[in-house]
């Protein structure tokens, strides 16, 4: 099997040390925040610090513990295509590499603490590399799938007023004809082996950027994301996370929902452009340092999938509920799954019958998550709990999910309402920042004592919620 990445003449850089670990000046006092303090944080049992940044408190953590022992060999990153070609990647390679990225985004593309950066790139390393880079230079990254229009695309960088596109060459038609219409946007980074003119090439700027980059003193409260977020009508707002609602956030969701560990690996099916590719192959999965596998794969196709499990070592899958009605159509008994131990779906209500076919025939349980853009995950069936058919679980920390009616009242058990989140006198870090430009929409969201979801559900007597549908027009379709 090859080892590829798209510039085979810096694959001597993978195999060399990273410079020494430099952590925050703002922790030095203290010592690097450690798993057991990110946890706390999310419990709200421990105040938010004052400054955070995931790649230098996470990742470069990871890869402190790499050198010392204290973390097994796993890669932090692996990724096949299905046709021979491969990359692993440890947390210190990742580290070495995300820094040489963060010197392309900071210099030849002339990028600064804060400016936004519009990404569309399929399931590729350069991907993780760019996300992570994002972070270390303090840049507002925002990712988006290969399936935008010209017009999807026009309107993101114009309400944006990115001031740089990332992009992979199936995009690029779509972003020259819109092009004369996006005067914030100053840089376009191609993500190609071929040359674009009007374009930088990634590949070649890398090959060049130098090791050393010190990664940003970011405040915890900074903007690190915007996800674009839309329904039938209307524009997409656009839901911007801090550094700490995402790279602190979903730690609980690590450990309690994805039941990870740091010697596990997680196959997350998300396609990049949506905030569950965060979730499970970013932030959720790094945090506990596991490693994120992910297969290329442009379009599913069963057979494929299946031979991916049989193939790797993956302990935990997490995909769409369509997915599994597929694979449950297949005989899958016939099929010997090396690690697998843990089966997660979310995106969409999950049918009984589904859950039910897929344990008869691989032994595993599904457990079910329900979540949004803005907020995390609300409800999930978690590893210990009992699963009741249908169900999306009980609502899990730090949030206190209700079913609330019209006026902002609490609905008794089995009485169908909204789905609800109970607000303290403090806006949760975890939640999003805010509809950027969108004021009215984002006090739209707060009824009373409660951060309304726009779901409506049911919760029964034991506490357990089940989705009836939307209460506006956003649309959920195969996890989309």
């Amino acid at each position: 099997m090859r080892i590829l990445f798209s510039y085979q003449a810096s694959r001597l850089l993978w195999l060399t040390k990273p410079p020494g670990q430099k952590f925050h000046t703002t922790h030095q006092l203290w010592g690097p925040l450690t798993l057991n303090d990110f946890e706390a944080i999310n419990r709200c049992e421990r105040a938010l610090p004052k400054n955070f940044n995931f790649a230098g408190d996470v990742l470069d953590q990871w890869s402190q513990k790499e050198k010392t022992g204290e973390r097994p060999a796993n890669p932090a990153l692996w990724w096949v295509n299905g046709q021979g070609d491969e990359v692993k990647w440890s947390f210190g390679e990742l580290s070495l590499l995300s820094r040489k990225a963060a010197n392309v985004l900071t210099k030849p593309c002339g990028l600064q603490r804060g400016d936004r950066v519009a990404v569309i790139l399929p399931r590729i390393p350069e991907w993780w590399l760019i996300t992570v880079a994002c972070m270390r230079t303090g840049l507002v990254f925002m990712p988006g799938t290969t399936q935008l229009t010209a017009k999807d695309i026009l309107y993101r960088l114009q309400a944006s007023k990115a001031k740089c596109i990332v992009a992979s060459e199936e995009v690029v038609p779509a972003v020259e004809s819109i092009q004369a219409d996006c005067p914030d946007v100053k840089t376009k980074l191609l993500v190609s082996p071929h040359n674009q003119n009007g374009w930088l090439n990634f590949q070649e700027l890398f090959r060049s950027a130098s090791e050393e980059h010190s990664c940003v003193e970011t405040g915890s409260q900074e903007p690190m994301a915007i996800y674009f977020t839309s329904g039938t009508t209307g524009s997409p707002k656009m839901a911007q996370h801090s550094q700490s609602s995402m790279g602190i956030g979903y730690t609980l969701c690590g450990r309690y929902w994805l039941d990870l560990k740091s010697s596990d690996v997680i196959w997350n099916m998300s396609d990049t452009g949506w905030v569950k590719a965060a979730i499970g192959s970013v932030f959720s999965s790094w945090l506990q340092g596991a490693c994120v596998f992910v297969h290329r794969m442009a379009q599913f196709d069963p057979d494929t999938f299946l031979d991916t499990l049989t193939t790797y070592p993956i302990t935990t899958l997490c995909s769409a509920p369509t997915v599994y009605r597929m694979l449950v159509q297949k005989d899958l008994k016939r099929y010997k799954f090396k690690k697998l131990r843990h089966c997660l779906t979310g995106g969409e209500p999950l049918n009984p019958e589904v859950q039910e076919q897929w344990k008869a025939q691989t032994g595993l349980e599904l457990y079910e998550g329900y979540g949004q853009t803005e907020v995390g995950i609300i409800c999930a069936n978690q590893k210990g709990q009992e699963i009741k058919a249908g169900s999306m679980g009980k609502g899990v920390l730090p949030y206190d999910v209700q079913i609330i009616d019209e006026n902002g009242n609490i609905l008794p058990p089995g009485k169908e309402g909204e789905i609800a989140l109970r607000l303290t006198s403090t806006r949760p870090f975890c939640f999003f920042s805010e509809y950027v430009n969108n004021p009215e929409k984002t006090a739209a969201t707060v009824r009373g004592n409660f951060y309304v979801t726009g779901d409506r559900g049911v919760m029964d007597s034991d506490g357990y919620f089940w989705f009836v549908g939307r209460a506006d027009d956003v649309i959920i379709s195969s996890g989309w």
